[in-house]
């Protein structure tokens, strides 16, 4: 850790939590010599958790096994796709021994099991690439795929790279040892992984592979509760880890009471009573979620259900999730998954029909896919819902209606920054817009690229210059400290409340620095939008940003700009001022979004700049005809 970090992380902690870290370091000093080795770590016997589950995989219909079929076979064809990115030709193959610690972009490896694992830097030392890319590889979600193909087909070959990837993970990375032991979330998804593959096909592993997986078991249940991501870490990190408690404390027969209490309170706090996630993130919302179902899954069928109010948040964020639809994407997203079903286009939407199918709801989107087969059944899909919906405790509205018969989803962000003192995933998009036609991205949230090598990127894309709304001087509203923390806040309020248009919100990111206060106004008309930006205590030279979606064409005249893509056409009609568009430049800010974690791709961003006070400037956004 560096000066830098660790004094902007010190001033955004309590005393409470200041305590915590020493007795935590203390903790890790200990570890070093105490619990290295695989000697400590046994499991006497493993207990099911999830007994339905082979049953469901078995009496899963052709398609959903094709789909099995499908990703167990590209992995035994040496293929490993995450996170954007294919892993090298020839890393995916027996003995699998380096596969644990390479970087498939840069080339090289992190450290292995000869250095301890809390003297890594992972956060700082970018030299080798970015970390996410080796944790996602260590979280073995490979396994459970191969795990049903070998329960359905009977394949020989999935049963032996199972043994062969649990005997090599088991040689190369021992407690304490490495880069996979250095995060709580990282062993507890390991964990779920490997509890998921047990269920299927443990009584066709050998012993040997089975004792593996009994110590791996082990070393994690210690683990989790010695080092839990408390008070300002205690985001997605600690709901994994308490879901890892909860599901091991099953498997190994030991009492996982205080971790499913505290469970259920983390997702009383991480999901906010009207659905939507407390971490400013649909996909990290998805992802607690998807968590804690496990949990719900499993406590279900081994007959102790979770608690009604639970039950009753986790169906709030599928309800959430129904009303933004593929189009709410906005602040961080790494593409972390308790179930790896492969690349997603709407991992949200696949955990809201998930949720809708534990709880035996009607959900928009009903999905069959192989989380789907984790959770059962799906139900009958219902209308998707219409109108203007108004999410206060997360602050954002979202309106679903239709211009001349074509279906518009605008969503207006005016919610916190993020979860907790360093809003680690949270981006400076206060009153930002995006907007989807005919379930096409249009107007957009740039994305997310990278995180620990990201550098200058990582910044860009939670500015608030990448967002569609306004900014002054090139700041954004809120004053970053980190790549995971933030220093000042803006604050967020609804000026005007109601379930109607317009739609009016300001934030103060901006009143001690230039003596103003950004408030925007949206309004609905026949034909589209009018959206105007206002700052009341102070006039002020700006610039508002609209960033189109890849594939989207724009050419402007004047104060006119028309964005068309295949098959549909809007005209925004710009205030007095000067327009400017970037399209791929070389900088950060040259026109790009990040559709998924490690990908580029240039796409137009359109900056007008302007003089704007109370009077406001306003731009109309108006659908026009097919093309």
């Amino acid at each position: 850790m560096t000066l830098a970090w660790t004094l902007n992380r010190l001033r955004n902690m309590s005393p409470a939590e200041v305590l915590h870290r020493i007795v935590e370091k203390g903790r890790k000093v200990a570890s070093r010599r105490r619990h290295q080795g695989w000697e400590p770590y046994r499991a006497q016997s493993l207990h099911p958790v999830w007994p339905e589950l082979r049953a469901r995989i078995l009496a899963a219909g052709p398609e959903q096994h094709r789909a099995i079929a499908s990703a167990a076979e590209a992995f035994l064809g040496g293929r490993f796709l995450a996170l954007g990115r294919d892993w090298p030709a020839g890393s995916i193959e027996p003995p699998y021994d380096t596969l644990w610690r390479l970087d498939p972009v840069t080339g090289r490896s992190w450290p292995g099991a000869d250095r301890y694992a809390f003297d890594i830097d992972f956060r700082h030392d970018g030299s080798r690439g970015d970390i996410k890319y080796v944790w996602e590889i260590n979280r073995l979600q490979m396994l459970p795929a191969l795990a049903a193909h070998a329960l359905v087909a009977g394949d020989r070959r999935s049963l032996e790279a199972i043994e062969a990837l649990v005997a090599s993970w088991h040689r190369t990375n021992p407690p304490f040892g490495g880069v996979g032991w250095a995060s709580g979330i990282e062993v507890a998804v390991r964990a779920i992984s490997l509890l998921l593959t047990i269920e299927l096909v443990g009584a066709r592993l050998s012993r040997p592979a089975v004792e593996a997986i009994g110590q791996v078991l082990a070393a994690s249940a210690f683990w989790l509760p010695r080092f839990p991501s408390l008070h300002s870490s205690a985001n997605n990190h600690y709901v994994a880890e308490l879901v890892g408690e909860v599901l091991l404390a099953q498997a190994l027969g030991t009492d996982g009471r205080a971790a499913r209490i505290a469970l259920l309170a983390q997702v009383d706090r991480q999901i906010l009573p009207d659905g939507a996630p407390a971490e400013q993130s649909p996909t990290y919302g998805a992802f607690t979620a998807e968590l804690a179902l496990l949990a719900a899954e499993a406590a279900r069928q081994t007959g102790h259900p979770f608690s009604a109010p639970a039950e009753r948040r986790l169906s709030a964020f599928a309800g959430f999730i129904d009303w933004i639809g593929p189009a709410g994407r906005f602040g961080d997203d790494d593409e972390g998954r308790a179930i790896s079903v492969g690349a997603e286009t709407d991992y949200a939407g696949s955990v809201a029909s998930a949720i809708a199918g534990v709880f035996g709801q009607a959900t928009v989107d009903p999905r069959s896919d192989f989380r789907g087969l984790v959770f059962g059944s799906r139900p009958d899909a219902k209308t998707p819902p219409t109108g203007l919906r108004a999410f206060d405790n997360g602050g954002l509205s979202v309106w679903r209606g239709t211009f001349a018969g074509r279906a518009a989803v605008l969503l207006f962000d005016h919610g916190p920054l993020g979860y907790l003192s360093i809003a680690a995933h949270g981006h400076a998009d206060a009153l930002s817009v995006t907007l989807d036609i005919d379930g096409r991205a249009i107007l957009v949230d740039p994305g997310t690229y990278l995180y620990g090598s990201g550098g200058a990127w990582r910044n860009w894309f939670r500015s608030t210059p990448a967002h569609n709304t306004l900014h002054i001087g090139g700041q954004s509203q809120s004053t970053m400290s980190g790549a995971f923390n933030w220093a000042h806040k803006a604050r967020t309020i609804r000026a005007r409340q109601g379930g109607s248009f317009p739609l009016v919100a300001e934030h103060d990111g901006y009143q001690s620095r230039f003596g103003a206060v950004h408030r925007r106004t949206i309004t609905l008309g026949d034909d589209g939008f009018a959206i105007s930006d206002q700052l009341l205590g102070s006039e002020r030279e700006a610039n508002i940003v609209w960033q189109f979606a890849e594939g989207v064409e724009v050419q402007f005249q004047g104060n006119a700009a028309r964005a068309s893509w295949p098959g549909g056409a809007l005209d925004l009609i710009l205030p007095p001022g000067s327009t400017e568009v970037f399209l791929g430049r070389e900088t950060p800010d040259g026109g790009w979004v990040s559709p998924r974690f490690g990908v580029l791709r240039p796409a137009p961003r359109l900056v007008w700049s302007g003089l704007v006070g109370k009077a406001g400037a306003t731009t109309r956004i108006r659908l026009a005809g097919i093309n």
